[in-house]
């Protein structure tokens, strides 16, 4: 790895002819170009995805008029208003791979309005005729979308103080509808709002929970919306770990550029994006998107993603967390988690998969095991378990459910449910505690010790389970076993129960990028039978046990009782 022997620049425009060690940097005039996107949510993966190919269009194509604005609606978003500013909101994207590090200077970016206090220049950039599209990756929480009833939450305080127009707005919709309002009134086409966010049908999502949120503010306005606007879904992809101080610092010593917040990600990306726009796009299929024509071909491609990729992070995220894992790679390169994985790909998730013309299903794994043993990458166990109660119910869940519908295996799913209930509890196996970082932390956690090794109390959570699974015996049943054997036995004891496989059939782990090969065989299936019945058989037992152990605590309190009654007599 070359070192940078000068004093390293600071990211700005008039220093980017200086950053010769960069693979890529602006080449168009900064100062020409027009915002045809306000995005709202300017992290860490906008930054590595939907930034990254605007710039290759204004690269490629000298497309001006499509430049981002981003917008920072929360206190939180002080931090990048004050990291991108100073640099002329350029930053870094650090791609790792095996082969090596790669260094891009993004311009695509070329303002940032930070809300608080600063309300009123956020509506007016929304609402001005130049912008086009307004983006955004604001997290499942800020869509107040309700699991369960598919509504907006309106009972949340936040979308009630903008629904009564008291003060500047708090939530994105209360932005959304007064900027969507005034261009109604001029006279102007509505932007397309678009969803970056990991959320299966985010552009259905975010059509009705606008329009319900619009209809109760603004009737006349909604009304017009509904029949012009344009809420495309997508599928978007890309990993993309928290920035720490020793990527910096490898930027300097590498690179010779100073950023004071670049994002490191992976080679891969992915768009799939619905071609359904309200007032123009660019030619996003120019720089890589597959730009198609219908919501089903999204709905293909997404379903695909987030019960592979995403259940996959989710399912060895807990269990690797509880084990005292800190990189996913590691993970990975364990024998034992890494079978776990793929048999629940291969056996729990994959059956329930449409197929896709033109993917394979069984290579697109492989690309995932690829990637998630990427040991340039870094990528933290403590990333991929935060927001749990938004993850659950999209990308575990409803495998479970047709799973249980088509009378198919859950255990390996379910067992990702008891291990993220053993995890929201906030002390590993090892005695170190963590904090849970979770919208809805402070009721789950609680939940979590009340129940200590039982499911039921956080079965019980409405928004997320429902009526179906919590009173379905099946899983109950799976998922109280599974408890007490993490209680009891951990996670590596808890795993080798459901991954006990005989040596000639376990699947080989080729290579160091962790490559998997093997087959899925019916004398494997009938192994985890007789594993299951084994597990069932040891957790009759104790069930056994603790039977007598209460009928003798029974007799025990009534010869107590009896006493007293005797002692009481006597007065």
């Amino acid at each position: 790895m070359p070192h940078i022997t000068e004093a390293p620049l600071r990211l700005s425009n008039a220093n980017l002819p200086q950053f010769s060690q960069a693979d890529t940097t602006p080449n168009y005039d900064r100062t020409k170009l027009k915002h045809g996107i306000v995005h709202v949510g300017v992290g860490g993966f906008h930054r590595a995805h939907l930034a990254v190919y605007v710039d290759r269009l204004l690269s490629k194509f000298q497309a001006n008029d499509w430049s981002i604005c981003g917008v920072g609606l929360t206190p939180f978003d002080a931090s990048m208003r004050d990291a991108l500013g100073p640099q002329d909101h350029l930053y870094t994207v650090i791609e790792r791979s095996a082969r090596g590090s790669s260094a891009h200077v993004i311009g695509s970016i070329s303002d940032y309005i930070f809300a608080p206090g600063n309300e009123e220049a956020v509506i007016a950039k929304m609402a001005d005729k130049d912008t086009h599209i307004v983006s955004l990756t604001i997290t499942e929480s800020g869509y107040y979308y309700n699991e369960n009833t598919h509504e907006l939450d309106v009972s949340n305080a936040n979308i009630q103080f903008d629904l009564t127009g008291d003060g500047p707005p708090r939530t994105t919709y209360g932005y959304l509808t007064e900027a969507l309002a005034r261009r109604y009134k001029a006279g102007l086409k509505p932007f397309t709002v678009m969803s970056c966010d990991n959320m299966q049908k985010n552009g259905s999502i975010s059509r009705n929970m606008l329009l319900a949120f619009a209809r109760l503010k603004d009737p006349n306005m909604a009304a017009w919306l509904s029949e012009n606007g344009a809420f495309p879904n997508s599928m978007v992809d890309r990993i993309t770990p928290r920035t720490v101080d020793e990527d910096k610092q490898g930027l300097k010593q590498q690179f010779g550029i100073e950023d004071a917040w670049p994002v490191v990600t992976e080679p891969f990306m992915q768009w799939v994006l619905e071609d359904n726009f309200s007032d123009g796009r660019p030619e996003f299929e120019n720089v890589g998107v597959q730009v198609v024509p219908t919501v089903r071909d999204v709905e293909q491609f997404e379903l695909m993603k987030l019960r592979l990729l995403n259940g996959g992070h989710v399912a060895m995220g807990y269990l690797a967390s509880l084990a005292g894992f800190t990189y996913v790679h590691e993970v990975i390169a364990d024998p034992l988690f890494s079978q776990y994985l793929n048999d629940l790909w291969y056996e729990e998730v994959k059956p329930l998969l449409p197929s896709i013309p033109g993917v394979d299903v069984d290579e697109y794994i492989q690309t995932l095991h690829s990637r998630f043993s990427n040991p340039t990458l870094k990528d933290e166990v403590a990333r991929i378990c935060l927001g749990g109660s938004g993850k659950m119910p999209q990308f575990i869940i409803p495998s479970i459910a047709e799973q249980i519908e088509s009378r198919g295996p859950i255990g390996r799913l379910t067992l990702c449910v008891a291990a993220w209930f053993r995890y929201l509890t906030g002390i590993d196996e090892n005695g170190k505690t963590y904090k849970i970082d979770d919208p809805m932390a402070k009721e789950l956690q609680a939940l979590a010790r009340e129940g200590g090794a039982s499911p039921n109390a956080l079965l019980g959570v409405q928004t997320l389970f429902g009526d179906d699974l919590r009173y379905d015996g099946r899983f109950v049943r799976e998922i109280t076993m599974a408890m007490r054997t993490l209680d009891r036995r951990g996670a590596r004891k808890t795993l080798e129960k459901y991954v006990d496989l005989p040596e000639d059939d376990k699947i080989s782990l080729a290579g160091s990028s962790g490559s998997i090969t093997g087959t899925h065989t019916r004398e494997n299936s009938r192994t985890r039978e007789d594993i299951t019945k084994r597990m069932q058989e040891e957790e009759i037992a104790t069930l056994r046990q603790q039977v007598i152990d209460l009928t003798l605590e029974k007799k025990r309190l009534g010869a107590k009782l009896n006493d007293i009654w005797k002692m009481a007599s006597l007065y």
